[in-house]
């Protein structure tokens, strides 16, 4: 089974608390069988026949045993927390290690809202069942076949109940537990689109409001929820079922005991001391059933939530560590080069990139440019192997990407996304996560350089400044700026900016590109931008067009032998001239 083999694998640092919980649970289960038949013993042979010495020695074992059972209760429950949380804690973090391997494949596959739930939920799910597992694990079967053979040993004219009142308990219990299996998979997938949705309403909050689309919005929430809700009503109502019957069996069962007890007890066939035995153990029984029923009830959803969880731990990267990693020689240099690739995402009809090659060389900036659409960002993500190429190669420094370690590749990189995203933190915590040892005053020339001083310093706190998640309390500018110091503190050897320069103004977009010469004058530098005056200098531009090169050189080549890369030109002059009338 799922469940217990992702337990199971698991459980290796926590051997010694189970152990100790299955020791405490035999001893708690025997005290608790014991503890009826000294009851009737008391009854019989105490109270019937007067004896209070008797009373007094069997009433002082009674409290022992009581105290015994109530220490080694309080343990397990103790030890069975630990467990069951430090397994959690332990699934937690191998899901989250293994979704920062992915590579945006996988993370595009599964989607955030789903990874997001199956590292909460589903994990949340599997500990409260494997809590519930420790806690009644070895007592529910000892309490079940020790409950039989005591109650047999009181009377065995009354054993047809324990016959009948046991399967009787466990058919009813059991059949509502099938039907009840098909809507946990249902309850935990509307989880997911709840999550989802709400995620996007939060994230996308500035685009529902500026079209007006609340309502909209609301409505698009209220369908999920309320799906979630029905679904969560739909087991509620089976579960519903469940005490009632459970309470009904209980109570005939009690009935039958003391009627049929009463007319042996009449007869002579059975003592007063025994009936009440009897049905105590037999609760004893019904009461373990209940409880094992219980536990299968719960293990179903934490059968798909297992499955859901091993569904990431058992799906690989498609980017692949090498097995026999290449180091990149000392003070080699590392032109980034592009022979003949060609990219398909899983599942496309047609190649988002095809026949690319080129070369991007140390103390020069390349550029790329083309359409929506064309393949430019794509083409930035496949050298730090956000994906791996379908066919061709990359190499950096003459040596194959895929033949990098990835921690030697990344270090080597400093990227500036298409889309900046800014840590919750301070300005300086966000700053060196380019470089963890970097100095105030080196994170001070990274913001002088990406024209973000100013802000900083007439921000309360000036590196202390805080940041909210993802940089909402700064504008997308200042985080662009910001996302450039960034990786400016890295000093890599190889600079991939993804269209980062698009929320500058024209003066601030030029004395950064002005002011990044000399600190980039050893490294590659490769320019993703929307708009020509960003790349009027740099040393090669490569024109994209349907995810192929249809031109290569500088600005005033390309005027000369590109169509596409004059029609460009000509479409952002005329945005230009529009926008100044």
């Amino acid at each position: 089974m799922l469940l217990w083999r992702l337990i199971r694998s698991h459980l290796g640092p926590y051997a010694g608390a189970v152990a100790a919980v299955v020791v405490l649970q035999i001893v708690s289960t025997i005290t608790s069988l014991y503890l009826p038949s000294l009851n009737g013993q008391i009854i019989d042979d105490g109270v019937a026949k007067g004896d209070t010495g008797f009373i007094m020695r069997a009433g002082a074992i009674m409290l022992a045993v009581s105290i015994i059972n109530i220490l080694a209760t309080v343990a397990i429950a103790r030890n069975a927390a630990a467990t069951s949380a430090g397994i959690a804690r332990d699934l937690r973090s191998e899901v989250f290690d293994r979704v920062g391997a992915f590579s945006a494949q996988e993370v595009s596959h599964f989607g955030a809202p789903t990874l997001i739930s199956r590292n909460t939920n589903d994990v949340q799910q599997v500990q409260l069942v494997l809590n519930m597992g420790l806690m009644f694990m070895a007592s529910i079967p000892i309490m079940m076949v020790g409950g039989i053979f005591m109650a047999l040993r009181e009377d065995l004219g009354l054993s047809w109940l324990v016959a009948v009142a046991v399967p009787l308990l466990g058919v009813i219990v059991g059949a509502i537990v099938v039907r009840m299996l098909p809507w946990f998979r249902k309850m935990q997938d509307s989880v997911d689109t709840v999550n989802r949705i709400l995620r996007e309403q939060i994230t996308g909050i500035r685009v529902v409001r500026a079209f007006v689309r609340e309502q909209f919005e609301e409505k698009r929430f209220d369908d999920a929820n309320v799906t979630y809700t029905g679904t969560a009503v739909a087991v509620g109502k089976l579960f519903s079922l469940v005490f009632p019957l459970v309470m009904l069996v209980f109570n005939g069962a009690s009935i039958a005991v003391l009627w049929f007890g009463a007319h042996r007890v009449e007869n002579g066939q059975m003592q007063v001391g025994a009936m009440t035995a009897f049905m105590t153990y037999l609760m004893q029984i019904l009461m373990s059933v209940m409880f094992g029923v219980m536990m299968s009830m719960m293990i179903p959803r934490a059968a798909v939530s297992a499955g859901r969880i091993d569904e990431v731990l058992q799906t690989e990267s498609s980017v692949h560590e090498p097995t026999d990693p290449k180091a990149l020689p000392s003070g080699a240099t590392l032109e980034v080069r592009f022979d003949d690739v060609d990219f398909h995402y899983p599942g496309a009809d047609q190649p988002v990139l095809s026949g690319i090659s080129f070369t991007a060389r140390p103390g020069q900036v390349t550029a790329i440019v083309g359409s929506t659409g064309a393949g430019k960002t794509t083409l930035v993500d496949l050298i730090p192997r956000l994906y791996d190429v379908t066919g061709g190669s990359i190499r950096l420094g003459g040596i194959d990407l895929r033949e990098l370690s990835l921690e030697d590749l990344w270090s080597r990189i400093g990227l500036v996304p298409q889309r900046p995203f800014l840590f919750s933190g301070t300005v300086g915590s966000n700053l060196r996560y380019g470089d963890p040892d970097a100095t105030d005053e080196q994170l001070w020339d990274a913001l002088r350089i990406a024209q973000a001083e100013d802000f900083v310093r007439a921000m309360e706190g000036g590196l202390e400044a805080k940041i909210s998640q993802g940089g909402t309390n700064v504008s997308g500018g200042q985080r662009q700026r910001l996302a450039i110091a960034r990786a400016l503190v890295r000093r890599p050897e190889v600079y991939l900016f993804d269209d980062s320069f698009s929320a500058l103004d024209l003066a601030t977009d030029a004395r950064l590109r002005s002011a990044l010469g000399p600190w980039t004058s050893e490294s590659v530098v490769l320019v993703v931008a929307q708009r020509i005056s960003t790349i009027l200098a740099a040393d090669l531009i490569v024109v994209l067009e349907d995810g192929r090169i249809v031109g290569q050189g500088r600005h005033e080549e390309l005027l000369e032998n590109c169509p596409t890369y004059v029609e460009i030109v000509q479409s952002q002059a005329v945005r230009e001239e529009e926008a100044a009338q």
